[in-house]
Order: C-alpha cells, then structure tokens, then sequence
C-alpha cells in the first residue's frame, strides 16, 4: 500500500489532486456557515445570495484569462492558487463591510479557477487509453473529498467559537500545497504539452474529429451549464438558507446532510468514470443528467422528504461533472484545448454564479420554479444523450 502510494503522489495527477484536495476545504466549510454570516452581518436576503454567488461570479470572470494564462505559464498558475485562495480568506474572516466580504469571495473564486482550469488542462493533455474518465474522476473525486472534509470540520467545531475561527479551522489544509511548490514547479513546464509539436498520429485524429465536434461540443457545455445551475444553487443557497429558515436545521444538520450528497458521490465517483470508459461517456451522462433532473425537482417540491431525497440525487449525478469535459477533449484539436476548456469553465462558473444568486432575487416562493425548471432541462438533456448517445 505504501509503495503504491508514493508514485501517485509524485505523478502529475496525484500532485494535482493534492492541490485540489487542499484548496477545496474552504469551499465546503462556508456554505453551512452562511446562516451564521448572514445574521452576524445583519445582512439582507438579496445580500446574502449576492455573497453565496460571488465565489461563482469569479470563477465565470476568471475562466478565459486564465485558461490563455495557463497555456503559457502552467507551473505558475498552480504555485498561485494556494497563494491567492488564502489572500481571500483573510479578507473574508476580517469581518469587515459587506463588500469586503464580497471581495474576499471573489479572490476565493480566482484561486479555484487557476487551481481547476490548470488541473483540467494538465490532464486533458494527456489524456489517452481506456482509464481517461478515471483520470478526470479521480481529480474531481479530491475535490470532492476536501468539500466533504471542510463539511465535516466545520460541524465538529463548537458554534460558540463563532464563524470565523470555525472556517479557518476548516480552510486550513490550504497550508499543504505551499510545502509543495518547488516540486510542482518541477513538475510542470512553463509551458504545457498542447504547444508543442503534434505527431502525425494525433493530428490525423483531430482531423477526423472535425465533423458534428460543434453540435457535441454545445450539448457537453449545456449539460455542464444544468449540472453547475442545479448543484451551485441548492448546496450554496438553498440547504443552508431554506434548511434553517424552514426546516430548522443547525449548522450541524446542514453539514451533514450536504456531506450526505457528497459522499454519495465519493462512492460511485470512480465507478462510473470506469463504467463510461467501457459503455461509452455520452449513455453514462444521460443516466446520470435523468437522476440530476430528478433531485432538483425533489428539492423543489417543498416537502423535507423530497428534500432530502433531491439532495442525494444530486449527490449521485455529481459523479458526471467530469465527463462532458472528457468527451469535449475527443473533439477539440489540442492547440485549442486550453482556450476551449477556459470557455467551458466560463459557462459552468457563470451557472454556478446564477445559481444561487438567482435563489437569492427569486426569494422563498420562486425558488421551487427555478429549481423545478432546471429538473425539467436536465431529464430533456438525458433523454436526447440516451436516445442519441455521443462519445
């Protein structure tokens, strides 16, 4: 075990899921904090949704520079998350004014689009074989990892500590990747492998992947656009918001029961990146787009039954975040990859965004009709990816 443990670690995609692994704590530990924030900021609702989607704002902002920066600078913008991610915290548990706080979001947001979009990059590049999906699964399944761990911090710190101390606490891994930043300037180049000079071999894929790549390529993107909508708005906004205003949930309760869809995830993560490398990623990505529709219907419908049960739903279909973007990768030619995976994470990043600053404006009442709406676009895009499956 300790033998096959060392050469994942010291491989490009175990270094990459240490970093994303890290940099995610923090992300997982605000959202069940955010009642706290709200109250003890004396904040509005439209503020507190404004706050929730600044992280996703961000990320949206960010997408296409930094994919044109890591095209370039790969090893930097790695080095920079852990850098930039805790020059956000700071500013966020400084406690000031509002858009302080607002400000501290958004640098948070920047340090997981450098972290995400040069992680993305670094592993679509060398995407190849049969394992390809597990790759992508086995870097999303870090992130969730550190999400579910900054969950669980943070619901085992004593409330009375307040929430500031209660997120450094759990933001804390951040410290890790600073330990490794001459080993990731190693490790990747200045510049990434899609610049240069492509065999003939993969040039003449790219050629033959030409026809029908932009149909593909604007259903991947709107299935990516759904799922980020869906998730961004019900762990950010609606379980923490609606779970303690209308259920009653402690910081405790909404901890755990967004842990819950996390681990869920955590479960079947792998499996159904093994099962999408042998049956094809478009079948997987319908089934898994049917379940999202699903939850978040389940989550709008009122009751906390169905609640809880869209929350695992949502769970579930999380372990497809990552398979639009594999599927991408097989029709984009590899100079454009990075400019193509930083447009893709500017229409995820700005769902994420709307997703719960949409909650925010829509209030208590239109919150079931967003979110029922979304279910209804996600089991239409599943049934068009099983009746037409794409690879």
């Amino acid at each position: 075990m300790r033998g096959a443990g060392r050469p994942f670690l010291r491989s490009r995609v175990g270094l990459l899921s240490v970093l994303l692994l890290c940099n995610t704590f923090g992300l997982g530990g605000f959202n069940p904090l955010l009642p706290e924030i709200g109250r003890a900021q004396g904040m509005a609702n439209w503020q507190i949704g404004v706050l929730a989607s600044a992280f996703g704002f961000a990320r949206m902002a960010a997408a296409m520079p930094t994919g044109a920066f890591v095209a370039r600078r790969l090893g930097t913008a790695l080095v920079a998350a852990p850098l930039v991610l805790i020059s956000g915290l700071l500013l966020l548990v400084s406690g000031g004014p509002f858009w302080v706080l607002v400000a501290g979001r958004l640098l948070l947001g920047v340090a997981h689009t450098l972290a995400m979009v040069g992680g993305l990059t670094a592993i679509l590049v060398e995407e190849r074989g049969r394992n390809a999906s597990v790759r992508l699964n086995i870097f999303e399944f870090a992130g969730m990892l550190g999400i579910l761990g900054g969950l669980g911090a943070v619901a085992l710190v004593p409330p009375a500590w307040g929430w500031k101390i209660s997120l450094l606490i759990g933001s804390s891994p951040v410290l890790i990747p600073l330990l490794l930043t001459r080993t990731m300037r190693r490790t990747f180049p200045s510049a990434p492998m899609f610049e240069r000079g492509l065999p003939p071999a993969e040039r003449a894929t790219i050629f033959r992947q030409q026809s029908g790549s932009k149909s593909v390529i604007a259903l991947m993107f709107a299935v990516g656009i759904i799922f980020a909508l869906a998730w961004a708005g019900v762990s950010q906004f609606v379980v923490p918001i609606r779970g303690a205003r209308d259920f009653g949930l402690s910081r405790t309760g909404i901890s755990w029961l967004l842990a819950a869809a996390q681990s869920l995830d955590l479960l079947v993560l792998l499996p159904v990146g093994r099962l999408a490398d042998r049956v094809g990623r478009g079948l997987v990505l319908g089934m898994v787009a049917m379940v999202l529709g699903l939850g978040a219907i389940g989550v709008g419908l009122g009751s906390f039954v169905w609640f809880a049960f869209g929350c695992i739903c949502l769970g579930l279909a999380l372990a497809g975040w990552m398979l639009p973007l594999g599927v991408i990768r097989e029709h984009t030619p590899m100079a454009r990859l990075a400019w193509t995976t930083g447009l893709y994470r500017v229409g995820v990043d700005g769902a994420s965004f709307l997703g719960p600053f949409v909650c925010g404006l829509l209030g208590p009442s239109g919150e079931a009709v967003f979110l029922t709406a979304i279910g209804v676009t996600g089991l239409a895009l599943g049934a068009r990816l099983l009746w037409r499956p794409t690879r």
